[in-house]
């Protein structure tokens, strides 16, 4: 693992990384979800594409990168973009799984590959919504403590900083973000997927004017539990761009 310091709008942001096969002639970077790291996309995708130079990052605030702002999804994509530049290397090919889906897409790679990513706003159950009315009603009497009992899963033990990212970039409609990338993208998606239904993926196709959607057995992290099919979808798409 290596580090590399990224200034940004006169913070400095850490960004812990990883480099497989360095000798490659294209790059393509991986990018992770809401809470989770680099290590995970390595677990999914080191052993694969061997040609291809693989960057794995930690985004700020997540795995070895620390983070002490507040950040929106276009700050991250900002973030990133310095880094490779720090590094003297492009994104030829971006991946993002779910949170980072919306991350890569940002960067205008020269492609890009989506892992049931977020940003299609879907309508909440109405357990769900029945939780925000409730914490809304209950916050102003104790606020911290209203706020350990409500918080989902996704938030559960943030520092304040992180806790305000998830805020902003939680319910991110990016239906225009996707509208706009016109260069290929290969969207894959896991059939039972709960935290982004296939119905995003659905959506997503729909808006992109160049991408093709193929759907795997499993959940969110369809990649992980059934990776072989997933690679060479992604072996196959790589070949014609």
């Amino acid at each position: 693992m290596a580090v590399k310091p990224v200034e940004y709008r006169g913070d400095t942001f850490r960004i812990a990384y990883d480099i497989k096969n360095p000798n490659g002639e294209k790059t393509i970077v991986f990018l992770h979800g809401w809470g989770s790291n680099k290590e995970l996309m390595a677990q999914a995708f080191s052993h694969a594409l061997p040609h291809w130079r693989h960057i794995y990052l930690d985004l700020p605030g997540f795995g070895k990168s620390d983070n002490d702002a507040v950040l929106t999804t276009a700050d991250y994509a900002a973030i990133v973009s310095e880094f490779l530049d720090a590094i003297n290397t492009r994104a030829n090919v971006a991946v993002g799984h779910s949170f980072g889906g919306k991350v890569a897409t940002l960067l205008m790679p020269d492609a890009l590959i989506l892992l049931s990513s977020a940003g299609i706003v879907m309508p909440k159950p109405w357990k769900v919504r029945l939780k925000i009315a409730l914490y809304k009603a209950l916050k102003p009497f104790a606020p911290d403590a209203i706020r350990n009992l409500f918080v989902s899963a996704d938030a559960a033990g943030m520092p304040p900083n992180m806790y305000e990212t998830f805020k902003k970039v939680v319910d991110e409609d990016f239906s225009h973000t996707f509208e706009s990338f016109r260069s290929p993208a290969l969207l894959c998606w896991g059939k039972n997927d709960t935290a982004t239904p296939l119905e995003a993926g659905e959506k997503i196709a729909s808006l992109m004017p160049n991408a093709t959607l193929k759907v795997f057995e499993g959940d969110h992290y369809f990649f992980l539990h059934n990776s072989a099919p997933v690679i060479k979808s992604m072996e196959d798409f790589l070949e014609k761009i």
